[in-house]
């Protein structure tokens, strides 16, 4: 099976329960987003996060996405993780997608740590026996030593972050799906975390990688999709849509400025 992404006019409307739709209308139409919102058949108050947004990736892809707060990078990447069905429009995902957005879900507090490699293990598609042959390198690579065999509620934040980074990365993964990475411990284990993701990362056949950082990009990326409050607004080679998002980037700016 070739691994593949494609993605056709696909939009999401996400529901907001709670709130009055003429105060979320007022809310919205302050940050610059008429039209965004709407109300479903049932009259819940829903706003369209992507709107008929199409993409194709071949293994061997490297995918950027660039795009202001609020634009739909992150939702993009749920929707390609399987996590939000997409109210309109087709997905289709060929190959193990592995999202690393929220490395922590899956792990119980009363668990042990070895426990939670387990329960994390299997929530991330590993089936028992990859899960045993990988326990000692992920227990290895967190450094937690006689810790492993206490409760979660036991660590600390740092130690937290340091077990479900080292369960999320030792996933075998034909297409991984990043959102920003966050630090995990001191200087010299964010050097060892950093290097376990290159190895991910090369390891994958196709990587969507959210972030805000130009040069990440450009160094890892050969192509990029520009978001803008939820629309495709540019697709292809990563310099070229790179250096138009950051012209119109300017553009903006100062014409804030002026005004």
């Amino acid at each position: 099976m070739s691994v593949s992404i494609r993605l056709h006019q696909v939009s999401l409307d996400l529901p907001i329960f709670d709130v009055s739709a003429q105060s979320l209308k007022r809310r919205v139409m302050r940050l610059g987003r008429r039209n965004r919102i709407a109300e479903d058949s049932t009259g819940v108050v829903v706003v369209r996060s992507l709107d008929g947004v199409s993409l194709e990736l071949r293994a061997g892809d490297r995918l950027g996405l660039i795009g202001h707060n609020g634009a739909g990078k992150s939702t993009l990447l749920r929707v390609l993780a399987g996590i939000y069905p997409p109210t309109a429009g087709t997905v289709e995902v060929r190959g193990r997608a592995v999202p690393l957005l929220d490395i922590n879900l899956g792990m119980d507090e009363q668990s042990t740590g070895r426990q939670n490699i387990r329960l994390r293990g299997l929530l991330l598609g590993m089936g028992d026996t990859e899960i045993r042959a990988k326990t000692q390198d992920i227990a290895d690579f967190t450094e937690l030593g006689d810790y492993l065999d206490l409760p979660l509620r036991t660590y600390s934040s740092g130690m937290r972050l340091r077990l479900a980074f080292a369960i999320a990365t030792a996933v075998d993964a034909d297409i991984l799906l990043l959102d920003e990475v966050v630090g995990v411990g001191d200087a010299g284990f964010q050097e060892k975390a950093a290097q376990r993701l290159k190895q991910l990362h090369d390891r994958a056949e196709i990587v969507v990688l959210a972030i805000h950082n130009p040069e990440i990009i450009r160094q890892t990326c050969n192509k990029a999709l520009w978001l803008e409050r939820g629309k495709l607004r540019r697709f292809g080679d990563a310099e070229t849509v790179l250096s138009d998002y950051m012209q119109h980037s300017e553009t903006m700016s100062l014409m804030r400025d002026s005004g």
